[in-house]
């Protein structure tokens, strides 16, 4: 993300900052660090969908394996996500 604003320009210049979010997602920085990203409304529902839509293939994937008997039970799971953890 090419833009960058302190919080406090951000408060004192927040009209103009609205207008920045329509061109692309500004980031807003505190204390030099990002903290918060202020996006136009058409971005944010767009971002939103695409969220949507890639759990939905989560969803339909793990309902495929289901099917397909690929499946393991919780405690094999759990330890594959301990080692995994562990590397």
């Amino acid at each position: 993300m090419e833009k960058c604003v302190p919080a406090a320009e951000a408060k004192t210049n927040f009209g103009a900052l609205l207008e920045k979010a329509q061109r692309g997602p500004v980031a807003i920085s505190k204390k030099g660090r990002p903290v918060a990203v202020l996006m136009s409304m058409d971005e944010f529902e767009d971002h939103q969908r695409f969220k949507l839509e890639q759990l939905r293939r989560e969803v339909r994937a793990g309902l495929e394996d289901l099917e397909a008997g690929e499946v393991v039970d919780g405690a094999e799971a759990f330890e594959a996500v301990r080692r995994g953890l562990q590397d």
